[in-house]
């Protein structure tokens, strides 16, 4: 069962009919105790990386996403959590997978935020994209992204420069665009954690 982490970023509830489409059961995380009740862990993520540390802190949810051993998967801003440190306001992360998240304005000439379809080339064997081929698209909405580095990224996509459209270590997974808004593959995506 999939909990999914409240912390007062959007697209929760596009996020949670997607999966519950899939028949896939799944819950809303709000207190430190809910943890408890799932199996596995989403952070969904629209908004500002410093915002949604100071309340994932002051909702008393950070310490169990510190701390836990089950599967995580982070969604857009919920992938950049998981890493070190976001040029957006310099803030401090999760620190779970050792990246860094950065700002593309300033780094590109092309349109900043990166909105639309774009392709995403798997790099590694991934649990989360089994039955989802490679090449395929799936859809992004973001300003930062995360460093590619060979030993945590998964999959890259481009917008003028290579950045990480998906990225993992242990039990924590992260992909830079919303499979909630990415049809049937991106239900795929949500399948494939589920079972993880």
């Amino acid at each position: 069962m999939i909990g999914i982490v409240d912390y007062g970023a959007g697209n929760i509830f596009s996020l949670q009919s997607a999966i519950k489409r899939n028949r896939i059961s799944c819950g809303i995380i709000q207190r430190p105790e809910d943890f408890q009740l799932y199996t596995s862990f989403i952070v969904p993520g629209v908004g500002h990386a410093r915002h949604a540390m100071e309340q994932l802190e002051s909702r008393g949810l950070l310490h169990e996403l510190k701390a836990t051993t089950k599967p995580v998967l982070g969604v857009c801003l919920g992938m950049q959590l998981l890493t070190l440190f976001s040029e957006e306001s310099s803030s401090n992360l999760l620190g779970h997978i050792p990246l860094n998240t950065l700002g593309f304005k300033g780094k590109i000439k092309r349109k900043v935020p990166h909105m639309g379809w774009n392709i995403v080339d798997q790099k590694k064997s991934s649990q989360l994209f089994k039955d989802v081929p490679n090449n395929s698209y799936f859809y992004f909405v973001h300003s930062y992204f995360v460093e590619v580095h060979e030993s945590y990224t998964t999959s890259i996509s481009e917008h003028e420069v290579e950045f990480s459209s998906s990225i993992e270590k242990d039990n924590f997974f992260g992909v830079q665009f919303h499979p909630e808004k990415s049809g049937a593959l991106g239900e795929q995506l949500l399948v494939n954690f589920s079972k993880l």
